[in-house]
């Protein structure tokens, strides 16, 4: 098995304390939050945006790890690398240009990352995984917390850890969607190395120290 770094994801926080919710991870020990900025137009619901991640940025000195579940993300990076993003992921499906904004975020100092949706194949990212510094595998189709993982989808995992042996390319694996204690073991076999869990996480139900 890999060494990986959980993300918890503040979807399933408490909104009326994110404060709270943000100490809960730290002591947690994970050292990433991941921050799921949705638009209401790539994906059906709406969350939150640039001044929270600001807000938040001013208690929190964990890694934020900013995941834009928008169209045209390239208009936002900028005010969410000012906001407090170390890491910034766009989606595949929601830009044409994706080499532009990879070298939009790394010209501001951040950590590149790029998301697929279950429907994607990892073949399509083929022209870019030489440049990205993240590739975010979605295990479910994105939008709403608390939905059951794709086993399919996993594969892609072990797709990616096998290119980037290949070509000895540098970027993080990571997942999100319908990680728990019984899908967690599957994808830390498959070679992942960021682990996104929302409301299991929050539940206190997942158990993921022993797997590191």
């Amino acid at each position: 098995m890999s060494k990986f770094v959980l993300a918890p994801s503040i979807l399933s926080a408490d909104y009326t304390n994110l404060a709270k919710s943000l100490s809960i991870i730290e002591e947690s020990g994970a050292p990433w939050v991941h921050i799921d900025i949705m638009d209401g137009s790539f994906v059906p619901n709406i969350t939150f945006g640039q001044p929270v991640v600001e807000a938040i940025r001013k208690i929190c000195g964990l890694n934020f790890d900013v995941h834009l579940m928008i169209d045209n993300p390239q208009n936002h990076i900028e005010t969410f690398a000012k906001a407090g993003a170390d890491w910034i992921t766009f989606h595949y499906e929601a830009a044409v240009h994706h080499h532009r904004i990879i070298q939009q975020i790394h010209s501001l100092g951040k950590k590149a990352g790029i998301c697929i949706v279950p429907s994607t194949p990892v073949s399509a990212l083929e022209e870019i995984l030489p440049y990205v510094d993240l590739v975010l595998v979605m295990t479910v189709n994105p939008g709403f917390g608390g939905q059951v993982l794709i086993p399919r989808c996993v594969e892609k995992i072990a797709q990616l850890a096998e290119i980037r042996e290949k070509y000895s390319y540098n970027y993080k694996i990571s997942v999100d969607g319908g990680i728990n204690n019984e899908t967690i073991k599957s994808v830390v076999d498959a070679g992942v190395d960021v682990i996104v869990s929302g409301s299991s996480f929050f539940s206190g139900s997942l158990k993921w120290e022993h797997l590191l």
